[in-house]
């Protein structure tokens, strides 16, 4: 008996008395509506362990949200893609919370199955930032634990300042969250820098920064500009360029189905 439980925990990863992780494959059931016009900016988060929300995106932003792009590299559809917001309610499998991943997971399978999403990549030359070490080398904390989910966000916005927070963060997620949801360009992580860190990244933001959603920081603000910020608290730097990154091409889509 012993031999078949350990057997089992190899093959499946639990042990006796221990629940298995949900496949989080698709929603249990969830939602789409027209958002009311009275609420301002737009979110997507766990509102429990098992309650996914979004809040007033346009479908062009869910993609680039669940496929981990920045905007400027999705093309193609209806003019309605961009312009047309939805919000999203949904019941995820189980009680475990669902990670960041398993959460872009199930939203991939309901744009699929609700909006019959359709597409093709293809690599395209865009003006990128190339996430870089500066001069001087990085000024990184190691994660202080291995076993804290790996996490980039969300921002905390404060009058005239942002507070980015990572925990057990690579540079790569950092430079992800960067392109699809806070710079307006695609962002290329180039550090060569493995390994995963915990930081607060402030800075002021600009009008150019979250699709314009966050009024531009005072120029009384405390708090440096994200450039230059980056450089100061992290030891690198975005380095504006030309480079080839993977395009999103929408081929089909219609209008979200009933719930």
């Amino acid at each position: 008996m012993i031999g078949l439980i350990a057997l089992l925990t190899i093959l499946f990863g639990v042990a006796a008395g221990q629940t298995p992780r949900p496949r989080f494959e698709a929603f249990e059931v969830a939602t789409v509506k027209v958002p009311d016009e009275s609420f301002p900016g737009r979110y997507i988060r766990m509102e429990s362990d098992h309650r996914f929300v979004e809040r007033n995106y346009t479908l062009k932003g869910l993609i680039a949200a669940a496929y981990d792009l920045n905007p400027k590299t999705i093309s193609g559809g209806p003019g309605w893609v961009n312009g047309d917001h939805f919000d999203i309610e949904a019941v995820t499998p189980g009680s475990v919370r669902p990670t960041h991943d398993e959460q872009m997971a199930m939203l991939r399978a309901l744009l699929k199955e609700r909006f019959g999403l359709a597409f093709h990549r293809e690599k395209k030359e865009f003006s990128i930032y190339g996430l870089e070490v500066a001069k001087g080398g990085p000024k990184l904390k190691a994660s202080a634990s291995a076993e804290v989910p790996p996490t980039v966000g969300p921002g905390v916005v404060y009058p005239d300042r942002i507070v980015l927070p990572g925990r057990n963060a690579t540079l790569g997620e950092l430079a992800s969250l960067l392109q699809r949801a806070i710079l307006d360009r695609p962002v290329v992580d180039e550090t060569g820098t493995m390994g995963r860190f915990d930081f607060d990244l402030a800075w002021a933001p600009d009008e150019s920064q979250f699709g314009g959603d966050v009024p531009k920081a005072s120029e009384t603000a405390p708090s440096l500009p994200l450039f230059a910020a980056i450089q100061e608290q992290m030891g690198l730097r975005l380095e504006a360029k030309r480079g080839m990154v993977e395009a999103l091409v929408v081929d089909k889509v219609e209008k979200p189905s009933g719930n």
